[in-house]
């Protein structure tokens, strides 16, 4: 075959795998309904009447309102604010979803790669001797039989030595001709994404946590506060009722009573260090700070829970990261299908290699040292006894179980939105009532007092009135914790501040690292 022939041979071979290329096989992707019906216009508990009394709790307007970003500076805390800001930095789960990220990524490259050829290089040198007891028979020498004539001769060759050189450049190419190649970038591609919205989930439960460890502790301090008073007012009530045994107005059962009421409070006071010291813990691990070192001041907790956008349910779809690593885990697993699918047609393999070759490295480099070799294989599988079908169906089966997944993603997106709007709502209306509470055992505890001043009623009243107002006072700053936790769980319910277009792209996934991405940590 001549020279022209064979350069249009190869280039037909070229048109047709390049035309073949364009098929890939496999379902075609679309996202599943998140739902058996559209969303609502507006939640159930949002649309709910705050009853008569209930305060003036109820969802930032407008509707369609949403949190961006820094969610947390809706508290207007300072201490609140560098926390967080210091949690993004140092927290080591969050790092470490980072560096998952990281490595999802690298399998698109990875995979990336075969849509390629594979060239190489293997320079040898070899150095032989063949055995002494071989030999080979070339030329003539004359004999005569017969008056015909014949020539033969044997030249031992035995115990030669020789040396070849040799550099080959190789090249191999397997023609994504059926898109299992394609597919599975596409498959990493998704699964990439899901790593990032698997991040930045991660981001949004440690940034909670932060800001309800930070809100508990300050309802700790809140409540020692109501304790040190407590003891303050008990310390009196001990100088009083022994005032009145010195002066014979009162029995020494008052006494004894008033010193017990005193005792309970102190230690009940003294308790409140515990859970105290175990969120201050929590936050500095929270903050990549070890917990020997760390601590934060005083303060207790006199904020109230502000008012959040809550914007429209057809939102929430796309401004929770759950969800969308739900929805791209779909993706991830059709194409992977297509992967499967791709095993019921041929493979064809290219082959190419092109080099020198001498025995002697002088003329390693000569034109008439070169050598080279095309070649090409063909591979399809006849008989598996169903492998290929199973491997197919496990997919589609993988593919079904993540769709599940997805919806049942939504819904608990939609219950606990739900569940924290209504947490709000009551707890609002609660509080309220605590006042009311706290406020009528105060009122009740100053007539006690008098009373049992003026000698009218027994000191085991007045013990049973400051219990009382106790109680009432401390669940009055439980319930305010609990406003503002309910407030913070409400934002992680709606997403925080990131939305799906913080979602990395597949471009933006298979862009090459940076030298920082590529650092290995000391």
């Amino acid at each position: 075959m001549n020279t022209p022939l064979r350069i249009g041979s190869i280039s037909l071979a070229a048109l047709s795998l390049s035309l073949l290329a364009g098929c890939r096989v496999g379902p075609h992707y679309t996202r599943p309904a998140a739902l058996p019906a559209p969303p609502p216009t507006q939640y159930k508990e949002a649309a709910t009447p705050a009853p008569e009394g209930s305060g003036d709790w109820k969802p930032a307007q407008p509707q369609d309102a949403m949190l961006r970003g820094k969610w947390w500076l809706i508290y207007n805390d300072a201490e609140l604010n560098d926390l967080e800001d210091k949690l993004n930095i140092d927290n080591q789960n969050i790092k470490q979803y980072f560096q998952n990220y990281m490595e999802a990524r690298t399998l698109i490259a990875q995979a990336r790669s075969q849509l390629y050829p594979t060239l190489g290089v293997a320079p040898s040198v070899t150095r032989s001797r063949s055995s002494a007891n071989t030999t080979t028979s070339t030329g003539t020498n004359a004999t005569t039989t017969g008056g015909t004539t014949a020539t033969t001769s044997t030249i031992t060759t035995g115990g030669r030595q020789t040396s070849l050189f040799s550099i080959p450049f190789e090249a191999s190419w397997e023609p994504d001709l059926f898109g299992k190649v394609r597919n599975q970038v596409s498959a990493n591609q998704y699964a990439a994404q899901v790593s990032a919205a698997d991040l930045e989930n991660e981001r949004l439960s440690e940034q909670s946590n932060l800001a309800i460890y930070l809100f508990e502790l300050r309802g700790q301090d809140a409540l020692s506060e109501v304790y040190k008073k407590t003891i303050e007012a008990d310390r009196k009530s001990v100088e009083l009722t022994r005032g009145l045994y010195d002066t014979g107005i009162d029995d020494q059962a008052a006494v004894v009573e008033a010193e017990n009421t005193l005792q309970n409070a102190e230690a009940a006071a003294t308790n409140l260090g515990i859970l105290r010291a175990q969120y201050e813990h929590a936050i500095a691990v929270l903050v990549g700070v070890n917990p020997s070192s760390f601590s934060i001041p005083t303060k207790p907790l006199d904020a109230t829970p502000p008012a959040i956008p809550i914007g429209m349910p057809s939102q929430l779809l796309e401004r929770r990261p759950d969800v969308a690593a739900a929805e791209r885990q779909m993706a991830s697993a059709n194409a992977l299908i297509g992967v499967a699918t791709a095993a019921y047609f041929p493979t064809i393999p290219l082959t190419a290699s092109a080099g020198t070759e001498s025995a002697a490295i002088a003329q390693l480099f000569d034109w008439p040292s070169r050598v080279w070799s095309v070649g090409a294989s063909a591979s399809e599988t006849i008989f598996d006894a169903g492998l290929r079908r199973a491997t197919v169906n496990q997919d589609i089966a993988t593919y079904n179980a993540d769709v599940a997944a997805y919806r049942q993603t939504v819904l608990t997106a939609f219950q606990q939105v739900e569940d924290y709007i209504a947490s709000s709502r009551i707890l609002a209306r609660q509080y309220l009532q605590q006042q009311t509470a706290a406020a009528s055992a105060q009122k009740s505890l100053d007539l006690e007092t008098a009373r049992y001043e003026a000698g009218v009623d027994p000191y085991l009243n007045v013990v049973q009135t400051q219990l009382t107002l106790l109680s009432d006072q401390t669940n009055l700053v439980t319930v305010r914790t609990s406003q503002m936790t309910a407030s913070v769980q409400l934002i992680q319910a709606l997403g925080g501040g990131w939305s799906n277009s913080d979602l990395p792209t597949p471009a933006q996934v298979s862009a090459r690292f940076s030298k920082a991405d590529s650092t290995i940590q000391k």
